[in-house]
């Protein structure tokens, strides 16, 4: 991998990694299109770092909030908002935790096909847009409860399943519970920072078991690219979202998931 590839993978991740249009769909087509090799491990934990510090930052001042009500709340032994809504993106993480290492061999080794990519693409991409259409969105996150909490946890899980796409799964989930669009993204890439630092924890473990030689000029690259357009696209998206609604991604990914079933089945390669 050269650096212009470094750059367009990790533009790829940034842009992809929180809107609902499924990142592991994008990244098979530098390889499938133009005989790219595999990014590697070490470019994975960058790109996972990039984008982890892009919602940090951006959700600075809730995190901050958070960590600030939740201290209070344990000290004083009473509830406020913002414990329970730490406590809600904790309960949600869990489904994703059990359910990548109970499934793990089985969505490494049996669900990273091309052809699940391209029907997972399609399939969450038409839920979603019928969870916006049928849904009520009048709820906030102030009204969530557990049970809410749990269903939206359990719906991360079908993100370990290539193409879904987290961000995209868990919004559906949101909506089609009644959350407005808003409050259903908020909690949704709230949720995502446990899980990509998880991600990129297990990752690093991997990396440093191994004995492949680092290029650390691309993982800069990816770290630098994937974290400011990521930074760039929860803005742009947040400030969208109301306006445009999810009918824009599920074309897209009807789309995304015609070109993936053509590549699959003619054998195309631009390499």
């Amino acid at each position: 991998m050269d650096a212009f590839q470094a750059v367009i993978l990790a533009l790829i991740q940034g842009l992809t990694e929180f809107l609902p249009i499924s990142s592991s769909a994008h990244l098979i087509l530098p390889s499938a299109l133009f005989g790219w090799p595999d990014q590697g491990l070490a470019f994975d934990v960058a790109v996972h770092l990039g984008t982890l510090l892009a919602v940090v930052v951006y959700y600075r001042r809730d995190l901050l909030a958070m960590t600030g009500g939740s201290l209070k709340g344990i000290r004083t032994s009473t509830m406020n908002s913002e414990l329970r809504l730490t406590l809600l993106v904790g309960l949600a993480t869990i489904p994703a935790v059990a359910a990548g290492f109970l499934a793990k061999d089985l969505i490494e080794n049996e669900l990273r096909s091309a052809t699940v990519i391209a029907v997972t693409t399609v399939l969450f991409g038409v839920l979603l847009w019928l969870a916006d259409v049928l849904g009520a969105r009048r709820r906030g996150t102030e009204t969530m409860g557990v049970g809410s909490a749990l269903l939206i946890g359990v719906a991360q899980a079908l993100a370990l399943i290539p193409g879904t796409s987290r961000s995209g799964i868990t919004i559906t989930a949101a909506l089609a519970l009644g959350f407005r669009r808003e409050d259903a993204a908020r909690f949704s890439f709230l949720m995502s920072i446990p899980v990509i630092l998880g991600a990129g924890l297990l990752k690093a473990k991997d990396l440093a078991e191994s004995t492949v030689p680092v290029d650390w000029l691309h993982l800069i690259l990816g770290v630098a690219v994937s974290g400011v357009v990521a930074y760039l696209t929860i803005v742009f998206f947040l400030r969208l979202l109301d306006r445009i609604g999810m009918l824009p991604f599920m074309i897209y990914r009807l789309l995304l998931g015609g070109v993936l079933f053509y590549v699959i089945y003619s054998g195309t390669t631009l390499s």
